[in-house]
């Protein structure tokens, strides 16, 4: 499957693919999406941070990355990362491995630009995702409580996030912690 960068003209499909993801949170009774900014999106859009799969020519699953993460990743934001945020698919299309699609897109394009982790970031506790992801190689750091989230969606706010990363291979050593155990906490950041 072929990453290809998100279009303007695609946003009212990103935002219905969000809508679509925040009633699957809402039905699962997890922290839900809040309607987030257009300008946000669009402007990750003309930036090249917004990405989509498609499949027969339609958008299946989309997501944004960053470079830099501060308010989420405090001291660890100076490791050259790029960080996943808002994975949305359609529901049709939902449980067809596009976590698996975008863990590897996102390694190829990390090591391709010499970063050192892929990192994503959830809110809560959720221990349904934190599996999810656990499957899909991410080491599940622990739960840090932010503190600086004035920049943030929403959800974030006065929030506790789950924090996973995989380290890119090649790019340095052994994963923290060394004997490959994952973190169950991080300390308060």
């Amino acid at each position: 499957m072929i990453a290809i960068p998100s279009e303007i003209s695609d946003l009212e499909e990103i935002f219905r693919l969000y809508r679509g993801a925040t009633e699957l949170m809402r039905e699962k009774g997890v922290t839900v999406w809040p309607e987030f900014d257009r300008e946000m999106v669009a402007s990750e859009i003309r930036d090249g941070r917004q990405w989509k799969f498609l499949v027969d020519g339609e958008i299946a699953c989309v997501w944004a990355v960053a470079y830099s993460d501060p308010e989420i990743w405090g001291e660890r934001n100076s490791d050259p990362s790029i960080y996943i945020h808002r994975i949305a698919t359609h529901p049709d299309l939902r449980g067809k491995g596009f976590v698996s699609h975008i863990v590897r897109w996102a390694l190829d394009h990390a090591e391709s630009k010499n970063l050192r982790y892929v990192r994503m970031d959830t809110v809560g506790e959720n221990h349904g995702l934190i599996d999810h992801y656990r499957k899909h190689g991410f080491c599940f750091l622990g739960l840090s409580t932010l503190k600086e989230t004035g920049n943030l969606p929403a959800h974030y706010q006065n929030a506790t996030v789950s924090l996973f990363q995989i380290e890119v291979p090649g790019q340095t050593g052994e994963q923290e912690p060394a004997d490959g155990t994952p973190h169950e906490s991080v300390s308060e950041q």
